[in-house]
């Protein structure tokens, strides 16, 4: 259909203004204008068809394609949409609960937090990566867990402070130009929020799924909740969620306390259809060892309030689940412990 100009629909309407039907005594005018209304409200919608299917394609064009990591079968993002609520502590002992769960499976550690890297804190690991023969960088090892993080590249105290441009190449580098070897999981300590590095590692790299950590604050769940569905429009699923600090023990009395509130996770994990992967106390055990650079799945591997961590392990493999529920079947030694 030829486009509607001014002077064309102007034409238009002056011929069919000019038209009359004769009926009896009376003569009356026809609906020609109405019928060039409808006309041109019927291309406007065509072109908008039209304009979206091109903006579509151009979209299309311009994303990256994913390119997976050399020597990794899958990667796992551990994220959250706000800071503070022990995302860097869930990665750490997720990643040494996959490899204990499964000796057979080499694991690895990525901080991808490039203004606030954790891992060689809490991984207690200083130096800087040598490089390979390809020139590619040497992951820093330990308890067994290659791991590499902008912490290796700069000083301790030395604050990173890069426009956006400097940390998407730093991420890049992360991505492309470490050594890993040959990995069977790759997890992946996101940074808060729900910005470019999120955006450039979910489009850069093809992802298994993604873990969400969060308080049961209200405040922690609104970001928690914006980080969920930031992954499920990039078509990344949501393995679950994990309540972080849901609940203190006094170690004198044994009273407990819900300092950030009670069940919040919980509900959240009901509302978005995901599976809440576990409850990790607000323990002073999991402070001392992640503050040692010893993580408690290490340090204290049959200590009680390991099993929050270790949940997520035993329930990370399933995928999202589309209608029913799963229950988790503990038993005392964590390793044993299945789902159904």
């Amino acid at each position: 259909m030829s486009q509607f100009t001014y002077s064309r629909l102007s034409h238009l309407f002056r011929i069919s203004g000019n038209k009359f039907s004769v009926s009896g005594a009376r003569t009356e005018r026809t609906h020609g204008p109405a019928c060039c209304l409808q006309l041109v409200r019927c291309q406007r919608s065509v072109d908008s068809k039209a304009l979206q299917e091109r903006q579509k394609q151009q979209m299309a064009r311009g994303l990256p394609k994913q390119k997976p990591i050399a020597g990794v079968k899958q990667v796992i993002v551990v994220a959250s949409g706000k800071g503070g609520v022990g995302k860097s502590t869930t990665s750490v002992n997720l990643a040494l609960g996959l490899m204990a769960n499964d000796p057979s499976k080499s694991v690895g550690l990525l901080d991808a937090d490039v203004y606030g890297p954790s891992i060689p804190k809490l991984m207690n690991l200083k130096g800087n990566p040598e490089l390979s023969d390809n020139n590619l960088m040497v992951p820093l090892t330990n308890y067994g867990i290659p791991c590499m993080s902008m912490g290796f590249l700069v000083e301790d105290v030395a604050p990173i402070v890069w426009r956006g441009l400097m940390v998407m190449s730093a991420i890049e580098k992360l991505l492309r130009q470490v050594d890993w070897g040959s990995l069977d999981y790759l997890v992946v300590d996101m940074p808060p929020g729900t910005g470019d590095v999120q955006l450039s590692i979910t489009q850069n790299i093809p992802i298994a799924g993604a873990v969400i950590v969060s308080t049961p604050q209200d405040i922690a769940l609104l970001d928690a909740r914006r980080g969920a569905e930031m992954f499920k429009k990039v078509h990344v699923p949501v393995l679950g969620l994990v309540q972080n600090m849901s609940v203190f023990q006094c170690p004198n009395c044994n009273h407990q306390t819900h300092i950030f509130g009670s069940d919040g996770a919980r509900q959240l994990a009901d509302t978005l259809g995901v599976n809440l992967l576990g409850d990790v106390p607000l323990h002073l055990n999991i402070r001392e060892t992640s503050d040692r650079g010893r993580p408690v799945v290490v340090s204290s591997p049959d200590s009680p309030e390991l099993w929050g961590n270790v949940c997520v392990c035993v329930c990370l493999f399933p995928r999202p689940r589309r209608t029913g529920s799963w229950r988790l079947l503990w038993s005392r030694d964590w390793r044993k412990s299945t789902l159904e």
